[in-house]
């Protein structure tokens, strides 16, 4: 019988992206490639579809873009704390400015990385989180 520290080493991290760029996707989807324990189970492009996303696929970890055609990731944010779903939130943008990091911390992200400085950091925070290289 599986002992409650073997199951959780075998569970999957599963992690939806939601950024407008294609080029930022396959970035990071590439760069995800390099952990064990892990999935990229979505990769959406707006606020909205990854709402739906949230709800579907129910994603441990979501890594989000601010600025995105229509609502916001700061929107998304708001939309977040306000259901039961309870994923990782890992904010990657262009766009690091003091006041947007306090607010994406405060509506419940754990995390803000400045994409053109930052991006790597995201692989340290999934591997700390117990995915394996």
């Amino acid at each position: 019988m599986p002992t409650m520290a073997t199951a959780k080493a075998t569970q999957i991290m599963k992690v939806l992206l939601v950024d407008d760029s294609p080029l930022i996707r396959q970035r990071l989807s590439a760069m995800l490639l390099e952990l064990e324990g892990l999935e990229v189970v979505g990769e959406v492009d707006s606020a909205n579809e990854a709402l739906e996303a949230l709800r579907r696929l129910e994603p441990d970890v979501m890594i989000v873009d601010i600025r995105m055609p229509g609502r916001s990731g700061i929107g998304l944010l708001e939309d977040i704390k306000n259901l039961e779903l309870t994923p990782t939130v890992i904010v990657l943008t262009n766009y690091p400015y003091v006041a947007y990091r306090r607010r994406c911390l405060e509506l419940g992200a754990h995390y803000f990385f400045d994409k053109s400085t930052e991006f790597d950091r995201v692989l340290d925070v999934l591997r700390a989180m117990g995915t394996r290289k």
